[in-house]
């Protein structure tokens, strides 16, 4: 008589079933969990339970809100229906061991109604506007902020106070998770989704203080091909809008300081080319109310000129010239504008052919924005007045004469502190399940570092404590965002990771064994649907390999095997079977889209297992080695290349940095992502090539050199169909749509 109810009036119905490997003592707090989700899910119209009598205690009955109980199970409506039900728990009881049987499924899609057409399954932003978000001040109570740590920004974000460093000095620190993946694909592999589920797990499901540290999106992406960051289904960070967007505006204001030093070069090389010595020091030092006197960043100028003087009537000719002249040769200036787009057209440019630049006119280009080392310095630094020092020694260029010109030359810095004093601050948001999340920097890393800031790790490292968990995430696949995480970012900050998780999808590894190519818009090719074990085994190469690279920094891994619905039992065994073979702690499958935090609790267990082992954390190179040999290390031992081929600009830049004393820097590679080599056709794992170094750049401000790899480029393409497509705004209820 039910189920006719059901079909005559055409509910929509979800059955949610609990992981076969759960616990019987878990059974009751796993219902009761999924029931307060589906309480606070404004979609969800009621809530009917199909349990064993056994498992039906008061605690799980009465969990229910009376508005929401279809079948009286809370004893304030024992007789009351509603119109609506999901079928919260389906148990086919066949033994005292064996009394949950799992089932995939794929949330909210409809289960198939002959009465009625199947809906679509909902969006991301669909799934994360149903939830509410708790107010910013109560989730930062509840983490053990201070009211006066806290600068909101509306009801669902806040910038953190780097005071609180301060305060928690003492405090041990947690657990140290790092999330990265194998090569990624265009079907993708979930590596922020992983981190969100795991975080979520950790805190909701094994009751651990538990914080989750991501990175902000590009505008580029966002718009572009890629899409977010905020992880989708039930694994996201909300309001996820407002975190694929403009957030607090950190890289709206790296774009404007980073504007600001490509302004003051021009303007500088145009004034000392059109003005005598006298005249450039009269404005650059001018009489105020009849009193002249240095700035304190000209004064630091002047000492590192070697002038000790402090009244500006005092210095000679000849110091006045060298003073005033920094004779920037415009063929050396190394500083690009950004703009956080993917604008192919500005690769290359002209600027200053307006007459009033009097044929001042040079080739330059534009990067991306979280290309800029100021988005670097963001993410390495750790605290104002490091970041600062840090951005007086970016170097921007040289001068006539071969001597590094840095923006503290420019008289910039203070300005540049000035615009970054806020984006400084962590953002602090949640997760779907309500877990702290702290979104900061954006670095790209197939270009720069590609992590979230030291900052944000080292704040959550002290928020969670001693048994806590920090899950953190390195960008694309391991042998570019990890490598960087641990030669770079590991070096600043001084943290060790106690485990990593990397991540990994069936149909990418059918790619990586030679599956066909996919097009945006077309369905599936039968290979990446229908299951096929020659494929992922053969897409394992690239899984083996990337383990291999984790264990050269001796740092224990996990793979997380993020599965669709149509992946098989076989498919995914046979991927953990390989993944622990190949020297894998453990190889778990994750079902936190669909699930959230309960779809990755068996992650969870096994990154609290292994995180308590003791590990032999160590660098791939020497910093003393040379740049060549830190090039070369990276292009073996992590890409798998015979050797490297360096570019005649390339040399010519290396002994330009040896000559400058930059060699003792770590090494940025900027690479495809799409490829353990330079081509990003060569999936699996190519060999027997040679990696080309086109060109070498050096952020001394951020503190590394990075070579440019084949043809790769610091400025992102659109596509011929961008995701901009379908976004689109209510202009009524001025709701985003589209936004994945």
């Amino acid at each position: 008589m039910l189920i006719f109810f059901f079909f005559f009036f055409g509910l929509n119905v979800m059955q949610i079933c609990l992981p076969h490997q759960c616990r019987e003592e878990e059974v009751g707090d796993a219902v009761i969990e999924e029931i307060l989700r589906l309480n606070e899910d404004s979609r969800v119209h009621g809530i009917f339970l199909h349990l064993p009598q056994s498992f039906l205690s008061k605690s799980v009955r009465n969990a229910i809100k009376p508005q929401k109980d279809v079948d009286g199970s809370h004893f304030e409506v024992f007789t009351k229906m509603f119109v609506a039900a999901v079928v919260i728990c389906q148990h086919v009881v066949r033994s005292s061991r064996r009394w949950i049987q799992e089932q995939q499924y794929q949330p909210w899609r409809l289960r198939p109604l002959k009465l009625q057409p199947l809906s679509p399954v909902p969006s991301d932003i669909e799934i994360s506007r149903a939830q509410t978000p708790k107010p910013i001040s109560q989730l930062a109570q509840e983490i053990g902020l201070l009211p006066e740590e806290l600068e909101a920004y509306g009801n669902t974000k806040a910038k953190v106070h780097l005071s609180l460093l301060n305060r928690l000095q003492h405090q041990p620190n947690g657990k140290y998770v790092l999330v990265a993946g194998i090569t990624p694909t265009p079907l993708g592999e979930g590596k922020s989704t992983v981190t969100i589920g795991l975080v979520q797990a950790l805190s909701a499901h094994l009751k651990l203080n538990s914080f989750a540290c991501l990175r902000q999106p590009s505008q580029g992406p966002t718009f572009g091909v890629k899409g977010g960051a905020a992880g989708g289904g039930y694994a996201q960070v909300i309001p996820m809008e407002e975190f694929n967007l403009h957030l607090t505006g950190d890289i709206h204001a790296i774009t404007a300081a980073n504007n600001l030093v490509a302004a003051a070069i021009d303007a500088r090389i145009l004034h000392e080319a059109t003005q005598s010595d006298r005249a450039l020091y009269s404005r650059l030092v001018p009489s105020v109310n009849g009193v002249r006197c240095f700035s304190p960043i000209q004064m630091a100028r002047l000492q590192r000129l070697g002038i000790n003087k402090s009244d500006p009537s005092d210095l000679t000719p000849e110091e006045i010239r060298a003073f005033v002249r920094l004779d920037l040769d415009p063929e050396k200036v190394t500083w690009q504008r950004v703009v956080d787009t993917n604008d192919r057209f500005l690769r290359k440019i002209t600027v200053g052919q307006a007459n009033t630049e009097k044929g001042h006119a040079r080739q330059t280009q534009f990067d991306i924005a979280v290309a800029s080392e100021i988005m670097a310095i963001l993410a390495l630094t750790d605290g104002l007045g490091d970041m600062r020092a840090r951005l007086g020694r970016m170097v921007v260029g040289s001068s006539r004469n071969g001597q590094p010109i840095t923006a503290d030359d420019l008289g910039v810095t203070g300005a540049l502190a000035v615009l970054m004093k806020d984006a400084i601050k962590p953002t602090l948001m949640q997760t779907l399940e309500g877990t702290p999340v702290f979104v900061h920097a954006g670095p790209f890393a197939n270009i720069a570092h590609g992590n979230s800031s030291v900052l944000a790790d080292k704040l959550a490292l002290k928020l969670v404590g001693e048994e806590g968990y920090v899950v953190t995430e390195a960008g694309f696949g391991a042998d570019i965002g990890m490598e960087k995480f641990f030669n770079i970012k590991c070096r600043t900050s001084g943290l060790t990771p106690d485990v990593v998780v990397l991540v990994a999808t069936v149909r990418a590894l059918k790619m990586h064994g030679g599956g066909p190519n996919v097009t945006a818009g077309v369905p599936l090719p039968k290979e990446y649907i229908n299951e096929n074990l020659q494929l992922v085994a053969d897409g394992c190469s690239n899984l083996k390999k990337q383990i291999q690279i984790t264990h050269l920094f001796g740092v224990p891994v996990i793979v997380a095997l993020n599965v669709f619905k149509t992946d098989t039992q076989a498919e995914i065994d046979m991927v953990c079977r390989i993944a622990e073979a190949s020297g894998a702690s453990a190889a778990v499958q994750c079902h936190h889209w669909s699930r959230g935090g309960w779809g990755s609790v068996e992650l969870a267990h096994a990154v609290k297992k292994v995180a308590s082992q003791k590990n032999h954390f160590q660098f791939l190179y020497n910093l003393q080695d040379s740049i060549v040999e830190k090039i070369r290390s990276i292009a073996q031992k992590v890409y798998g290349a015979d050797d490297i081929e360096l570019s005649p600009e390339a040399q010519a830049k290396i002994d330009y940095y040896n000559q400058q004393g930059f060699s003792a820097l770590p090494i940025c590679m900027a690479k495809t992502h799409l490829s353990l080599s330079h081509m990003p056709e060569k999936k699996g794992v190519p060999t027997g090539f040679i990696l080309p170094i086109r060109d070498i750049r050096a952020s001394i401000g951020a503190g590394f050199i990075y070579p440019l790899v084949g043809t790769m480029s610091t400025m992102p393409g659109l596509p011929t169909r961008p995701c901009f497509y379908d976004i689109d705004l209510d202009p009524v209820t001025e709701e985003i749509k589209g936004l994945f």
